[in-house]
């Protein structure tokens, strides 16, 4: 049974086989997700009978060593209790030697996440806790956050805003515009434009203002009034600060079908002396977006490209999309834009218009004004000519903002090895979908990127992992984004610059026992730092002392594994002798001792069994009987076995010779004979046996 919406919406997937395997998250890079961070996730909830839309914003703050505190979110979504207001919470989370984490958060009904680290300390994230086709599908991001921003005075300037998301009904809906801010709550030079369901709106401001409502947490409001198509309208809504330059916004308006509910993002609008134009838009611009192909049943849509403006009004597109999941691409097809001066920018291609917002020179919130609804981000491209060699190190990469919960979601941690004329990407991966999470699955794909004809567009063939086969889009070295032309559910894939990963090294060398009696062996450990890489990993090792103890001269950690063993066989000492057994890998050598003790002497064996006196009268008289050891009994004695082949003479069945003694004595008795007779009395221990006679005469 689902959880509670409320709950459900809780897992606006922070921070990876069928049910989830242990994610190696060992806590080793716990450092590495440190301070205060806001947080925006976007997805679906439900079952196979169908889902619907909800979002989450908030913040939270991470100690470096594995606990998150003092974490507060919003939430919203479609039915009772959906909605959530400034809910606090606490967690932990763990983040493995490869970058990748996990995070519980404390809440009724729990939450589990998956998230990759990226080289400038914020993270990208899905949600794993779906199982058996019911849970939660989604993604987003969460960024440091500016504390000293937590203020409504902070937020003062120009900025633009995006945001999309679906109705009670799963319909579509988008937003961009842009406003001006006085740092006292009111919101001047309104300007927006909406996208209701595949009909394209205006919207003409009556009124808009926000209030940053708590300034320990950064958690804010703001309401803007408007018409569109002549009919009024508001919207509500709740953010959490990331900088004075950055909000996470999400509508906290109920989900209706005449109120969808739009998650996204305000930022600082940097307009030029004069206002924008035409020239703004210049050069290579990447887009990606996001929608519903108009193809009935919600099947998902994504694309991506590169446009190239002429800072004059014209532009050309070249375009690569799943649509109706079959792929569509097209190459250098001319468009024509225009730019106002508050960033406003119509853009018209073929028979398509489409509406944007300059944040920048070259970079935008658009969205297409027909039935797919697609919403998405233009990003400059750096001035750099792309091939496989700028595509190249490690990459934290995931699925964003899914449009069903078909999309399989994934956050992951993968390393490009620049290589031409065919790139190798691998890493491991956490993956989302209703039957259940996938944790640390094995990801492995090749890549080529050329500079000509469309600078820095490329292909992907996915080998194993999720994202079907692609097209690359470079931003920059350190950014890209693709999209599948084969997966069914297709999303767009962002990868961005990750932390290096630690150089794997010999972390440790056990030895188990670490002393041993000549002759016998130990065993040793060698761990690294990581997982070993795809061909394994060859631990070097030595000896200081081979004639007492020998090891092989290499052990090898399979591949994905941290840890291998590996045998110590040890010779014959006269004195107690301490070895260092040495591993060396990685750059890095580790030691461990092993002391070799000269062998324990061999147990004793009965020397001799005597009786005194050997000749007695039956009935009358009795013998002293006498066993000795070839040496002194061993710690815990010895227990000598004894017996008689006549019952004229009787022994006990055992005589006990103290540890450290050599000798015991045992009585002998005897019974009435009708005529004189002999007895054999044995004693045995540790393998030998020894004998007497005895007469017992009449």
């Amino acid at each position: 049974m689902r959880k509670l919406y409320a709950l459900l919406i809780l897992c606006f997937a922070l921070l990876f086989a069928s049910k989830v395997q242990g994610q190696t998250s060992s806590g080793v890079n716990n450092a590495a997700l440190n301070g205060n961070y806001a947080f925006t996730f976007d997805g679906l909830t439900g079952n196979a009978g169908g889902s619907v839309v909800f979002a989450a914003v908030g913040r939270f703050t991470a100690d470096g060593a594995g606990n998150v505190t003092s974490g507060e979110l919003d939430t919203n979504g479609v039915g009772p209790g959906a909605q959530l207001t400034a809910i606090a919470f606490t967690g932990t989370y763990a983040i493995g030697a490869d970058n990748r984490g996990v995070m519980d958060l404390i809440i009724p009904g729990g939450a589990k996440f998956a998230f990759a680290m990226m080289a400038n300390g914020n993270a990208q994230f899905i949600e794993i806790d779906a199982a058996g086709g019911t849970g939660t599908i989604g993604s987003g991001t969460m960024e440091k956050a500016d504390t000293a921003a937590y203020s409504t005075a902070r937020i003062t300037g120009d900025y633009a805003f995006g945001a999309a998301g679906f109705d009670n009904a799963n319909n579509r809906a988008a937003i961009a515009g842009r406003f001006t801010s006085n740092g006292t709550g009111i919101l001047t030079n309104a300007a927006g434009d909406l996208n209701a369901y595949g009909v394209e709106y205006s919207m003409n401001f009556t009124g808009a203002s926000y209030t940053v409502s708590n300034t320990a947490t950064g958690r804010g409001t703001m309401q803007m009034a408007f018409t569109f198509g002549a009919t009024p309208d508001s919207l509500n809504f709740v953010f959490y600060i990331v900088n004075s330059g950055k909000l996470f916004v999400m509508v906290s308006d109920p989900v209706t079908p005449a109120t969808p509910l739009l998650n996204g993002v305000v930022v600082q609008q940097q307009i030029p002396a004069g206002g924008f134009t035409n020239a703004s838009l210049i050069g290579n611009m990447v887009i990606y977006l996001t929608g519903l192909s108009a193809c009935g049943g919600g099947t998902p849509k994504a694309g991506a490209g590169l446009l190239t403006a002429n800072g004059n009004g014209a532009f050309s597109l070249t375009y690569d999309e799943s649509y109706c999941r079959a792929p569509n691409s097209f190459t250098d097809a001319p468009g024509t834009y225009s730019v106002a001066s508050n960033g406003r920018t119509s853009i018209t291609l073929g028979g398509f218009s489409l509406v944007a917002y300059l944040v920048n020179l070259n970079q935008i919130f658009l969205f297409v004004s027909d039935p797919n609804v697609l919403f998405g981000f233009g990003e400059p491209q750096a001035a750099d000519s792309f091939t496989n060699n700028t595509l190249k190190g490690p990459y934290a990469g995931f699925a964003t903002h899914p449009t069903t919960r078909g999309v399989v979601v994934f956050s992951g941690e993968f390393s490009a090895d620049g290589a031409t004329p065919t790139g190798n990407i691998s890493g491991a991966e956490d993956i989302g979908v209703p039957s259940g999470p996938v944790s640390g699955a094995t990801f492995n794909a090749t890549y080529a990127v050329t500079s000509s004809p469309t600078n820095g567009r490329g292909t992907m063939t996915v080998s194993s992992g999720t994202g079907g086969n692609a097209v690359i889009y470079m931003i920059s070295a350190s950014k890209f984004v693709a999209v599948s032309l084969n997966d069914p559910n297709p999303a767009v894939l962002v990868f961005e610059q990750s932390p290096a990963a630690p150089a794997l090294s010999l972390s440790s060398l056990a030895l188990n026992p670490s002393s041993v009696a000549g002759g016998n062996s130990s065993t040793g450990t060698a761990t690294l730092s990581g997982p070993a890489p795809a061909a394994g990993a060859q631990v070097t090792l030595s000896s200081s002392n081979t004639a007492a103890a020998s090891v092989p001269s290499t052990v090898t950690v399979p591949a994905g594994a941290t840890s291998a063993t590996f045998t110590v066989s040890t010779s014959a000492v006269a004195a107690s002798t301490t070895i260092t057994i040495t591993g060396s890998y990685g750059g890095v050598a580790r030691t461990a001792s092993l002391t070799v003790t000269p062998a324990p002497p061999p147990p004793p064996t009965l020397a001799s069994l005597t009786l005194s006196p050997a000749t007695v009268i039956g009935g009358l008289q009795s013998s002293t009987g006498t066993v000795r050891l070839s040496a002194p009994a061993p710690a815990g004695g010895a227990q000598v076995m004894l017996s008689s082949s006549n019952g004229a003479a009787r022994v006990p069945s055992s005589v006990f010779v103290p540890a450290g003694a050599t000798s015991a004595t045992f009585t002998v008795n005897t019974s009435i004979v009708l005529f004189s007779t002999s007895a054999t009395i044995s004693a045995s221990y540790n393998g030998t046996t020894r004998t007497a006679g005895l007469t017992v005469l009449l």
